[in-house]
């Protein structure tokens, strides 16, 4: 293998891919990156078994050929190059000479037949997204997954298709966010999908730098998406996802508005008053008003109050201000919809979008009143 690329362009290449490579491999061969030079293209894998990606650039190749090269060390050294051009040259399937300017470097990595094989994309149910609209869908549902529950499925998003509509859910068991839209699948009838947390940041960066039209490949046990020069392969969270349809609260025709920015102000200020005892704000809704406070032993208390739409008698309610802090920044209007039918039920943060938030209550003693 030879191959002379420009070193903005590895640098590039190199930054898509490193996020993969695990910080503890399981085995030796996934603290490499897969390194192939055809076609006239550089090609960088990594992969930790459970997500995958490949990345492409146009260099120029000399000789063909492929290996696997240690991440962290050819990443480190291709960042402190300084020289425009870089020569890569493998004088045998484990030993690679850099060449850039008037350095001179030697790696020893690891036989390319050792790098896992990458799946076979030809199978599977295919369908486009504008990168926008999935952007959208992953960012406002990932943040309210869970990241190390003992249950896995949660630990993932649920994509779940019907009726030529996309469902996207996630949660933790003390929030849902859910969004929908639009998709045809052809033939397929219904499917269900659960993406892993770590894949779903991953196509979210991707989406950050892209424009245009992604390329989904559904699977039974895995899921790809390819988008201009980078193809991103993940195996999908074995499971049933739970059925959240009853805990979601429904939609009413009049809901409580609040104005956005000024209760995230609001919050963030009582906040300061939580604690690891006692992680709740009072929300205390009374005609006209609506009453945050937190009273704590340690740290003192806080109290304020913001003018709301609320006419009925006057209730209490606990929630936990970090979680509804959340759905706020993902809400997109100048005012949200929030309804709650008492202090024990869920509480629902809707927008003029399709998402629904759905925040579970936390203990309060005392509470009483009936929305």
């Amino acid at each position: 293998m030879k191959a002379i690329i420009p070193r903005i362009e590895l640098v590039t290449l190199i930054g898509k891919i490193q996020n993969i490579v695990p910080q503890k491999p399981t085995i030796p061969i996934l603290g490499n990156i897969l390194l192939e030079a055809r076609d006239d293209q550089i090609i960088l894998s990594a992969t930790d078994l459970t997500v995958s990606m490949r990345a492409y650039t146009d260099a120029q190749v000399l000789e063909e050929g492929s290996m696997t090269l240690p991440a962290k060390k050819f990443i480190q050294l291709v960042r402190e190059l300084t020289a425009p051009q870089v020569e890569l040259h493998a004088a045998s399937p484990e030993i690679v000479f850099i060449n850039s300017g008037t350095s001179h470097f030697k790696i020893s990595g690891m036989h390319s037949s050792e790098f896992p094989a990458l799946p076979d994309l030809s199978e599977g149910a295919r369908f486009s997204l504008p990168g926008p609209v999935l952007k959208e869908m992953l960012a406002r549902t990932v943040f309210a997954a869970g990241r190390e529950d003992n249950r896995q499925v949660l630990n993932g998003v649920h994509l779940e298709y019907a009726n030529k509509t996309a469902t996207f859910t996630a949660t933790d068991g003390k929030r849902i966010a859910k969004l929908q839209t639009a998709i045809d699948l052809g033939d397929t009838e219904g499917a269900s999908y659960i993406l892993p947390v770590k894949a779903v940041e991953e196509i979210i960066k991707i989406l950050d730098t892209k424009e245009g039209l992604c390329q989904f490949s559904l699977m039974q046990d895995k899921i790809a998406l390819e988008m201009g020069s980078m193809t991103l392969i993940a195996k999908l969270i074995s499971g049933i996802y739970p059925n959240l349809g009853q805990i979601i609260p429904e939609k009413k025709e009049t809901s409580i508005s609040l104005h956005r920015e000024e209760l995230i102000s609001l919050l963030r200020q009582v906040s300061l008053f939580t604690s690891d005892d006692n992680p709740a704000v009072r929300f205390t809704f009374a005609p006209g008003e609506l009453h945050l406070a937190v009273m704590s032993g340690r740290h003192g208390e806080g109290r304020v109050n913001m003018p709301v739409n609320y006419g009925g008698e006057r209730v209490e309610i606990a929630f936990n201000p970090h979680y509804f802090l959340d759905f706020l920044r993902h809400c997109k209007d100048e005012s949200v919809g929030f309804d709650f039918t008492g202090p024990y039920n869920p509480g629902l943060i809707t927008d003029s979008s399709s998402a629904l938030f759905t925040i579970m209550p936390m203990r309060l003693e005392g509470a009483t009143g009936a929305a």
